[in-house]
């Protein structure tokens, strides 16, 4: 064997290696990319110049005969940026659990917060030093099949009572996740896919609220309405949600549709098309993130109501590893990003799961159809991930619907000059509503902006920046922003949205004079903003 030979051989090993080496590697990033995480994650605390701080001892006055899941340390939210210590977590089964919290705290000079899944951001479901009722086992349902209603407990989740009504009925209003709980979605007053019902809120009949000093209220929008108006997106703060009266509606059978458009085109195609059409009951659209179409292409998701009748029982979404593998290494940049879109555009049709098809409803042709509560059955496990040194966080803004092109022209200026990396761009239709602290005072389109942050200080500072010149763009279009998630609003920001805001602190003062309910969102903006 020659010299050069011998060089070639050695070469084309050492090629073989590396190459080896680094399908290794790429092996174990594609693993990390799609594992399940093993708990929830909990990214180190947001820097705040303060010092530590550990949760507040005392020797209570007297003893609570509460089942407490948790006494001292501290607890997160969904954005994993919200660790604040807390004096312990009480385990809610029955109304007299709530009622016995809020009378050792008020006894011993606590703090009362109320929590489900804390899937919000900004430490909304808890505060510093409080004691945290924890909410989520206190799920009881039933359903009226006359009055077309279900009652649910405030610590049942939309997963829950998805279960309990399939396959006859359906609720009519929820977020598109199913993991929230149904005190916390009324507490925020979320909305979701049914464009023609809007909010939760519009579909609760009456609800149970305990206040601070204990007694026990029937609301609704005849009996209390001012209370009712103030508990629904009242953020925990005027009251403990015992239990709601919800409508339902029927399990309906859709055929889906997607329609690829220009984000110019979807209020014209909304008001012309899809706003006018009864048959179309669900409703919401993906703007692109990739570069090449940058929240210019969108895909709308329509879902048309269908003769079919055959509804399978409730499964899972999947894939859900592979759903978060690209979603994963979608954050790696243009590229990946590029595909993430091209998938959801030409193969995620592809891979849909069918629960209902056409030769199962005995009907003509094939199809692929859902009922909706397959449709609203997803608990977006694929967001979830242990991947360090970041996290995902969302935003919402709400903006007049003639005024949408615009504010998407601002807000794509505003994200490329940030370097954001935006993963997702959800567009969905809220109403005019009536309860006090409203973030749609007319009609309006949402855009919910699903972002990856770095978790060190340097995050930190550009998320803040980020969302204060978003929440500006919102404002100059006569748009608003959704309350639930990171705190990076000034008080004048506050204002500004909500101009109802200092109505909204004064009236808690009324009916919890002594401030015994609070979270991290009250204690920071009421001494700001309130009289």
């Amino acid at each position: 064997m020659t010299h050069l030979q011998r060089a070639l051989k050695r070469a084309l090993v050492i090629g073989i290696f590396l190459c080896m080496l680094l399908a290794v590697i790429v092996l174990r990033k594609a693993i990390d990319y799609a594992t399940e995480p093993e708990g929830d994650k909990d990214c180190p605390p947001v820097p705040t110049g303060a010092g530590p701080s550990g949760p507040v001892r005392i020797q209570p006055a007297v003893t609570a005969s509460v089942v407490w899941v948790q006494r001292g340390g501290t607890l997160n939210d969904a954005s994993c940026l919200s660790r604040t210590p807390v004096y312990g977590v009480v385990a809610v089964r029955e109304l007299d659990d709530v009622r016995t919290a809020l009378a050792f705290a008020r006894d011993n000079g606590l703090k009362i917060s109320v929590a489900g899944v804390r899937h919000s951001m900004g430490g909304q479901a808890f505060a510093r030093d409080a004691i945290v009722l924890d909410m989520t086992r206190l799920n009881r349902m039933s359903l009226d099949t006359q009055a077309r209603t279900v009652t649910v407990q405030s610590g049942a989740t939309w997963h829950d009572v998805q279960r309990f009504l399939h396959p006859r009925f359906a609720v009519k209003a929820m977020q598109s996740a199913d993991v929230f709980t149904v005190g916390g979605s009324i507490s925020v007053n979320a909305h979701g896919m049914d464009h023609r019902a809007g909010s939760v809120g519009r579909t609760v009949r009456s609800l149970r609220v305990m206040l601070a000093d204990g007694t026990v209220h029937t609301v609704s929008r005849t009996d209390n309405p001012r209370l009712f108006n103030l508990v629904v997106g009242g953020y925990g703060l005027f009251g403990v949600i015992l239990d709601a009266e919800i409508d339902v509606t029927e399990n309906a059978v859709y055929r889906p549709e997607r329609r690829v458009l220009r984000y110019r085109d979807f209020p014209g195609v909304f008001a012309g098309e899809i706003a006018t059409a009864p048959q179309y009951e669900l409703m919401y659209g993906h703007l692109s993130t990739a570069p090449h179409s940058y929240l210019d292409e969108m895909i709308l998701y329509l879902y048309r109501r269908d003769s079919a009748r055959v509804i399978p029982p409730l499964a899972e979404a999947r894939p859900v590893k592979l759903r978060r593998l690209i979603f994963n290494l979608a954050k790696q940049g243009s590229l990946p990003m590029r595909l993430k879109w091209l998938a959801e555009k030409y193969v995620e049709p592809r891979l849909e799961a069918c629960p209902v098809s056409r030769s199962q409803a005995q009907g003509d042709g094939e199809a692929c159809l859902v009922s909706r509560n397959h449709r609203m059955h997803d608990s977006m496990r694929h967001l979830k991930n242990s991947l360090e040194g970041e996290t995902d966080v969302l935003q919402e803004y709400f903006v007049p619907r003639d005024r949408f092109v615009e504010f998407v022209d601002r807000a794509r200026s505003v994200l490329r000059a940030r370097g954001a990396n935006l993963l997702n761009a959800s567009v969905r239709v809220v109403h005019p509503e009536d309860n006090t602290l409203t973030y749609a005072r007319g009609e309006m389109f949402a855009l919910a902006l699903y972002l990856n942050q770095s978790t060190n200080a340097a995050g930190h500072a550009h998320m803040r920046a980020l969302t204060g010149e978003l929440i500006d763009a919102a404002a100059g279009v006569g748009g608003t922003f959704f309350l639930p998630y990171q705190l990076s609003y000034t008080p004048e920001q506050l204002r500004r949205a909500y101009p109802q805001i200092r109505e909204f602190f004064a009236a808690k003062k009324e009916y919890d004079p002594g401030g015994l309910l609070s979270s991290t969102f009250y204690a920071k903006y009421a001494p700001l903003v309130g009289d």
